[in-house]
């Protein structure tokens, strides 16, 4: 698993890999299908959806692809996402969502490391200035985005424009299942 500078509470400046943050106990108890969601709030914006609507998205964008998976969402500012983005992508500005596969270490039992589905890193202020400019309501943007990491963490990828289409067509018909209207048509 690539190590990421994850701050474990954002008023504290440590820093923990993500081997390093603790294992949530409730994801054992879970009896939503196996799906365990956490996220992590590493922003000072305060109009940021409420873990049970991450939640929803994730499952949403997994329904009939994965029964059993662990997500974690980390919602952060502008010079995390932006240093990130430099980092793993070799673009210098902070983008609105960056996926980052689950890449385990041999020995994992197959058990613990089929359900590591991945990590999403979501700029809140990005969100909220595209959710604007875009005319578009914030919390549907933020369903996209989260729809459309989790899509990527699926293998689901938009850099050939066929591959994109399909992409594309299975986050409007997942947001269209959570009443949500197509974030491509210019309406």
């Amino acid at each position: 698993m690539k190590k990421l500078p994850i701050k474990k509470h954002p008023a504290k400046s440590e820093s923990a890999t993500v081997e390093e943050l603790p294992v949530n106990e409730s994801a054992a108890n879970d009896d939503s299908g196996g799906i365990f969601v956490e996220v992590q709030r590493a922003t000072d914006s305060v109009s940021t959806p409420d873990d049970q609507q991450f939640e929803t998205w994730v499952k949403a964008a997994l329904a009939g692809k994965r029964s059993q998976a662990e997500v974690v969402i980390r919602l952060v500012d502008p010079e995390e996402a932006r240093q990130l983005n430099h980092q793993f992508r070799q673009k210098d500005y902070a983008t609105n969502v960056l996926s980052f596969p689950a890449e385990l270490p041999q020995g994992i039992p197959a058990d613990v490391a089929g359900s590591m589905l991945g990590d999403l890193l979501i700029c809140a202020p990005v969100v909220a200035e595209e959710a604007k400019s875009q005319g578009k309501q914030e919390v549907d943007h933020w369903a996209h985005l989260s729809i459309h990491g989790v899509l990527h963490l699926l293998g689901y990828d938009h850099e050939i424009e066929s591959d994109a289409a399909v992409m594309e067509a299975l986050e409007v018909e997942i947001l269209r299942e959570l009443g949500i209207s197509d974030p491509y048509s210019n309406n």
